[in-house]
Parts: structure tokens; C-alpha cells; sequence
């Protein structure tokens, strides 16, 4: 089985809206083992709970059971053109693995929820990939083979170099079909190529 993770952080849902669907994408590929995490959260539960932060049980990630998988999926909600901070603090603790190159040649892709069409979307998608290029990961994006993000028929999320969904400036916009649509395709792509990969390997130890 190949083995992947939806690893995100959420504020207010959006994310984990398409964290969900990314993974219900992954697993859509027969073969795959998908497993949905987050990373720890660092702002105390009174001042979520004052800015209407959402509620979310999904378990935990840790930094050292990154290595046992084969694909990461990496999501983020925009801060000021970047990924979030927790996002941030968490591949901070990383270096042991980067040490080791433990997660060199692994399949990484990223998607991300901003404000605004032009709140820093694709800056975010694009900066988050640069520290698991250092890791040694290999980069999946949204490939124009999915059609739905060239669409101007509506406000959509998402860019070649990842799927997204726009929240509005207040927030309350939802992640809309074509983006849902997008992550699902996103993860599934990841899936295919992590599987690729891992049979390539799988022959080569063989030999």
C-alpha cells in the first residue's frame, strides 16, 4: 500500500474542507493508505474561542511520522502572502529529518485558502513549496488536466502549483464545488505519481 497524509492547518474550516477532499481524491486510487492530520495548534483555546476559531478533533501530527509515508499533502490558510505561522512552526522542528534527507524523494504538494483572489494565494502555494524542496521532496501541482481552474465563470481557488478556495474578507465564503473538485483531483494525482515511485523503487531493490 502506498502510504499518504493530508497534513494542514485550519482556522476557521476552509482548509480542512479541502483537506478532506484531497484525501477523499487520494484514496479514490486503488492501493493507497490515506491518513488526515494537523499540526499542533499554537494560539491558547480563550483567544480561539474569542475570534471564532472552528473546533477540530482530527488527530495530531508528529514530526517523526513523517518518513513512514510516501506522499505528504501540505494545506495552509494565507497569512499576509505566506503560510500560517503554526504551519511554519512545525516544519521548523523538521531538521533531524532534513539531516537524515528522511524524506528525500517523497512526493509533496500543497493547497491553500486565501482572503481575496489577490490576498497572496498563489505567493502562499508557492513559498510553502520552497522549504520541502530543501527536504528533497518532489513537487506535485494542480495540472491543467483539470479543467475547472480555468474557469471565469465564478471565483474559484487554486493555480497550477496547488488547489485552494477563496474565503472572503470575512470568512464566509465556503469552498466552492470546482474547489472541492480541485483538491480531490490534486490528491489523487499525488496517489498516482507516490504510487509510481514506489514501484520504481520496489524494482530497483529487487534488482
Amino acid at each position: 500500500m502506498t502510504r499518504i497524509l493530508v497534513l494542514y492547518y485550519s482556522s476557521y474550516g476552509h482548509v480542512r474542507a479541502l483537506a478532506r477532499a484531497e484525501a477523499e481524491g487520494a484514496r479514490s486510487v486503488p492501493g493507497t493508505c490515506v491518513e488526515l492530520r494537523r499540526v499542533p495548534e499554537t494560539v491558547p483555546e480563550a483567544v480561539r474561542a474569542r475570534v471564532g476559531f472552528a473546533a477540530d478533533d482530527t488527530p495530531v501530527a508528529t514530526i517523526a511520522e513523517l518518513e513512514s509515508y510516501d506522499a505528504i499533502i501540505f494545506g495552509t490558510p494565507t497569512l499576509f502572502g505566506m503560510m500560517a505561522g503554526q504551519m511554519k512552526s512545525f516544519l521548523d522542528q523538521a531538521g533531524g529529518l532534513w539531516a537524515r534527507n528522511a524524506l528525500t524523494g517523497k512526493v509533496a504538494a500543497v493547497f491553500a485558502s486565501t482572503g481575496s483572489q489577490h490576498g497572496g494565494h498563489e505567493a502562499t502555494l508557492l513559498s510553502t513549496q520552497i522549504p520541502l524542496q530543501h527536504f528533497g521532496m518532489l513537487i506535485a501541482g494542480l495540472p491543467y488536466s483539470f479543467a475547472g481552474q480555468t474557469t471565469a465563470d465564478s471565483v474559484i481557488g487554486g493555480a497550477p502549483y496547488g488547489a485552494g478556495t477563496i474565503a472572503g474578507a470575512d470568512g464566509s465564503r465556503q469552498p466552492s464545488e470546482t474547489d472541492l473538485a480541485g483538491a480531490r483531483f490534486q490528491g489523487a494525482h499525488v496517489a498516482r505519481i507516490a504510487q509510481r515511485l514506489a514501484g520504481t523503487r520496489q524494482q530497483g531493490e529487487a534488482a
